[in-house]
């Protein structure tokens, strides 16, 4: 049995119009876990993972709005907080699908936190944009609060955050034993919440986000799966991207993918972070990445659809 890590864009857990209302988001898991659902029916032994990008966003705002109030809820349990969430809306969308599908399966969740290093680049000079834009005295009273925000100009201010390289996946041992034990794993969502070790060796979250594709590409290494697939909304990579010479790109060698990357292929905010994860994954011993959107989820699984990385000949 090949063990395949799934990995669900924001797309697949929010509305075609990007909405993430309750029962938006509801329709696209049901939706997603069709797809994971033939998947499993296939006989594949899966993991799942996913994005969490605008239910962290509808926290914020709710920081916002009661920042007057309420002390703001700091990003590492908003992360903890939409993994949960998620977890659940999943679980109830697989085994609904499971149970259509015929497959005698049942799903769990564990909230999982990522090891990253405390002395990270990224909380010296936080780059990373998240949540809206606010006028700036809003802004001041979140600043007040120990959040760093930044002038943006017209648009006004916008909260910027460290996005810290993931190390090491603390929870992969309770995944990989849930695995065992025959459930469909949901795990690491929004590449899991970021902790650090601190001087008396104790753990603790902090303000952070961790790409959630390279999350995945640990993720996978992490609970020894083969497979890595990254579902996002289009059907392959594409060279040259909404030029009339546009390619999409179907079975390609590591090396050679990174080298297309390397020339300013893929975008930083959209499809260069999973072509990178791609790219670790099958480095560090897969065999092989694709990147497919949810229709293409049970071939691209089996190297049949989507953009297909594979290792360097030998």
């Amino acid at each position: 049995m090949t063990r395949v890590l799934v990995a669900l864009g924001g797309n697949a857990m929010t509305g075609a119009d990007g909405s993430a209302a309750p029962d938006a988001q509801i329709a696209a898991a049901t939706t997603a876990a069709g797809a994971v659902a033939a998947l499993v029916a296939s006989g594949e032994d899966v993991v799942v993972t996913h994005g969490n990008g605008p239910q962290v966003g509808n926290l914020l705002v709710k920081n916002e709005l009661a920042a007057a109030v309420v002390p703001p809820v700091p990003l590492d349990w908003c992360g903890a907080q939409t993994q949960a969430t998620l977890g659940f809306v999943l679980m109830n969308a697989l085994e609904a699908a499971f149970a259509t599908a015929g497959v005698r399966r049942h799903a769990a969740t564990v909230v999982t936190r990522t090891l990253v290093a405390w002395d990270d680049p990224g909380f010296t000079t936080p780059t990373k944009p998240i949540g809206r834009h606010l006028p700036e005295a809003e802004a001041r009273l979140l600043v007040e609060h120990g959040e760093t925000w930044e002038d943006r100009g017209e648009k006004g201010w916008r909260r910027v955050v460290a996005s810290p390289e993931p190390l090491q996946v603390l929870d992969a041992a309770a995944i990989a034993t849930l695995v065992a034990a025959g459930f469909v794993v949901v795990a690491g969502g929004g590449g899991g919440v970021p902790v650090v070790v601190d001087a008396d060796g104790a753990l603790h979250g902090v303000e952070a986000v961790i790409d959630k594709d390279l999350g995945a590409a640990l993720l996978g290494q992490a609970v020894a799966a083969d497979v890595l697939v990254i579902g996002t909304d289009v059907p392959a990579a594409v060279l040259r991207f909404g030029t009339p010479e546009a390619e999409p790109l179907g079975r390609i060698a590591v090396g050679r993918l990174r080298a297309l990357a390397a020339e300013g292929h893929f975008a930083s905010g959209s499809m260069g972070p999973k072509v990178e994860a791609a790219c670790r994954f099958v480095e560090a011993g897969g065999a092989h990445a694709a990147i497919t959107d949810l229709d293409h989820l049970v071939p691209a699984a089996a190297g049949e659809a989507g953009t297909v990385v594979v290792p360097d000949p030998t």
